[in-house]
């Protein structure tokens, strides 16, 4: 099948492309980038209007399969994706059973391939069950696909076992992607600690919680000479570390999720969980120094931190709901309204960061648009302005504190390899064709993978 993607500003990091360009695809691979284009096609697309970019990459999504499938599947997480713009997720271990071995990398990325809209790939787990005690087998999963490990969710507070996996990282060639609090100085804390969140009387994070872990990551990825990357980073101090480092020539990256540099504590809504993350909001000083890095190009991504919780989950109290919001849907949007809008990061910059960087620290050949690539594609549509409405949200769950917020910039379609995922124009998730399945394949926790 040809498609051809006509009257498209073409945005393309690799190649260095921002030109009105049109895009050809045959049989799923970009064949030619040319401008006013004859070519004959099967199907064709006009983007006039629109940004034609590589198609998002999210390199810190949470699944919840298997395990936690009341909250999210690797089918429904995989269509909130296409719906975002995204072609390609990383999905984080902290499932039930935890991606320690093998045999669960392996269930999910079957399934994915049977299910799943967009290409997924598994991040293992550092240490056995996440429990920080013994190392996971960390080449057993690289063997069966995994790009990444991760202890997401939680921090290897063993130093000498955090050092022992950056060594074991290093050796494999694969990043540790690192969510980096101390639980000592985060106290069971549910918000950030400042004046604002004191007055509603609860128990606050502080800044020192996230940053005593970065810089000591960073003092052992420069002595195992690992890549280094740092999850959802949240403090002015974290972008001052990471600016440090990378001028040491420290192998260092890191990202910033759209909540992070869109929400403070001030906008949190008192009892309204779905403002409870971690790490949580902080302030409008914090908030302009993350904006400010990615500006810079200190910070080189934006992840959402997808993480689905149900209704029940969330509706309790402060401090016991679970911490997370979804964000596959809403990032794309919120990035545009707050960082290109607010003249913080161009165009080129954005598919940057959304994802030509996640590519290349991930090691894909994704992340362009330059012919002979896969057609991972999104087209967004820059002067859309529309009101975000959970309701129509793919994802399972649907806590967001950005419900009801109005947005400049809206996904208009996205392809996968060349094969349209989600258009604008229907608001239905399509059906990805399951090819050789076994209907009996149900993982069992606990259970080995025959």
């Amino acid at each position: 099948m040809t498609i051809l993607i006509k009257n498209g500003r073409v945005i393309d990091p690799a190649a260095k492309t921002d030109e009105v360009l049109d895009v050809l695809i045959e049989d799923g691979i970009i064949v030619k980038k040319e401008k006013n284009s004859k070519a004959k096609a099967d199907k064709k697309i006009d983007a006039k209007g629109c940004f034609v970019m590589p198609g998002f990459i999210d390199m810190h999504v949470h699944l919840r399969d298997p395990g936690f499938t009341d909250k999210e599947t690797v089918e429904t997480g995989a269509q909130a994706a296409a719906r975002g713009g995204y072609t390609t997720i990383f999905a984080m271990p902290n499932t039930k059973p935890v991606v320690d071995n093998a045999d669960v990398v392996n269930y999910v990325q079957k399934k994915a391939k049977s299910l799943a809209l967009v290409n997924v790939f598994q991040i293992g787990a550092v240490t056995r069950e996440q429990k920080g005690e013994e190392l996971a087998d960390i080449e057993g999963m690289v063997e069966a696909g995994s790009p990444a490990i991760s202890e997401d969710g939680k921090t290897v507070t063993n130093t000498f076992l955090a050092r022992e996996a950056m060594k074991e990282a290093a050796r494999l060639k694969i990043p540790v992607l690192a969510h980096c609090e101390d639980p000592a100085l985060a106290r069971k804390g549910v918000v950030n600690a400042d004046e604002i969140t004191e007055k509603m009387g609860l128990k606050g994070i502080v800044n020192a919680a996230e940053n005593t872990i970065i810089a000591r990551d960073i003092v052992l990825a420069q002595e195992t000479g690992v890549h280094l990357h740092l999850c959802h980073c949240s403090t002015k101090e974290s972008v001052a570390m990471v600016r440090n480092a990378k001028e040491e020539k420290v192998l260092v990256t890191a990202e910033v999720c759209p909540h992070h540099f869109t929400l403070t504590s001030e906008d949190i809504k008192e009892g309204d969980t779905n403002y409870k993350m971690n790490p949580p909001l902080r302030t409008r000083e914090d908030v302009e120094a993350l904006k400010q890095g990615l500006k810079d190009d200190i910070m080189d991504v934006i992840a959402t931190d997808h993480a689905p919780h149900t209704a029940d989950d969330k509706n309790t109290s402060m401090v016991r709901a679970p911490f997370g919001i979804v964000g596959l849907e809403t990032a794309a949007s919120l990035t545009y309204t707050e960082l290109v809008k607010g003249g913080y990061l161009t165009p080129m910059q954005m598919a940057e960061k959304m994802s030509y960087n996640p590519a290349k620290i991930m090691g894909l050949k994704k992340g362009s648009l330059r012919e002979g690539r896969e057609a991972d594609i999104v087209i967004f549509d820059p002067d859309a302005t529309y009101t975000i409405d959970k309701g129509k949200f793919w994802s399972k769950s649907k806590n967001t504190p950005f419900d009801g917020r109005e947005v400049t910039g809206e996904v208009k379609m996205t392809l996968v390899a060349g094969e349209i995922v989600y258009d604008r124009e229907n608001q239905t998730p399509p059906k990805k064709a399951v090819k050789g399945a076994d209907k009996d394949d149900v993982f069992i926790p606990g259970a080995r993978l025959k």
